[in-house]
């Protein structure tokens, strides 16, 4: 119990911290204002993203937009709920990143929930090229496929060598 109060309280954590910074950068900035905070690499910039990441989708049609950006995230949230139930206490890794692909997921959702669009405002460049900006929730799902790629290349393959080592101690009975 005490280990799912803990993803409990990261997921709520992360959240709140979305939503505190950008509810800060709706009040503190005017909508494309930007405040420079190292030039040459790094700004706070109020961007409104009606879009998926990176502006996927921002100039489609609501159709379209609306179903893709509303119903599909709901329904990978709940998957995340079940594939978190199948790793629980059985990989921590996996608990970490679905956490934080489950908070940045419901961070994002709540934007396009109440204002239908997302807020974003971190702007990384070197000279004229940018990054797409992004929001704390966005970090958050990032930071997730880091562990998602940590456990596929590194964990996982150790789980094979382990099967593998097992698999050759069993004792050969002339059987197969």
């Amino acid at each position: 119990m005490k280990r799912f109060f803990i993803f409990l309280t990261a997921t709520i954590f992360i959240i709140a911290i979305d939503q505190l910074t950008k509810w800060l950068v709706k009040n503190s900035f005017h909508h494309n204002e930007t405040k420079v905070i190292i030039d040459g690499l790094f700004n706070l910039t109020y961007i409104r993203n009606p879009g998926a990441a990176f502006g996927f989708l921002a100039n489609a049609h609501d159709a379209i937009r609306k179903p893709f950006l509303f119903i599909l995230p709901v329904g990978a949230c709940v998957f995340l709920l079940l594939l978190f139930k199948q790793v629980w206490k059985k990989n921590i890794i996996l608990e970490i990143a679905y956490t934080l692909i489950f908070a940045g997921a419901v961070g994002n959702l709540i934007d396009r929930f109440f204002m239908n669009y997302v807020v974003d405002f971190l702007d990384f460049y070197f000279k004229e090229h940018h990054f797409p900006a992004f929001n704390v929730a966005d970090s958050s799902i990032s930071i997730a496929v880091g562990f998602l790629f940590w456990d596929l290349l590194i964990v996982s393959r150790k789980r094979v060598q382990v099967l593998r080592q097992e698999s050759e101690d069993v004792p050969d009975d002339g059987f197969e």
